[in-house]
């Protein structure tokens, strides 16, 4: 009983202690970088909001087509 005591105790612990040296590995994205992820990020935007619109004007006459107009 104490053994599963000690083990659940653990858990927390070692969960901390990689936490923190995950934090303390992290580092600060310098300007080119930080630049970079914001282009790819505008990118994905942009492609995202392209295929939305292509499927919405493909959609909107084959749903006329569909419903008949009503």
């Amino acid at each position: 009983m104490a053994e599963k005591i000690t083990e659940f105790a653990e858990i927390p612990q070692q969960f901390i202690k990689e936490g923190t040296q995950f934090v303390n590995r992290c580092t600060k994205p310098s300007k080119e970088e930080y630049i970079q992820l914001c282009r790819a990020i505008a990118v994905g935007f942009v492609v995202m909001g392209f295929i939305g619109y292509f499927v919405k004007l493909i959609h909107i006459p084959i749903n006329n087509i569909l419903v008949g107009g009503a």
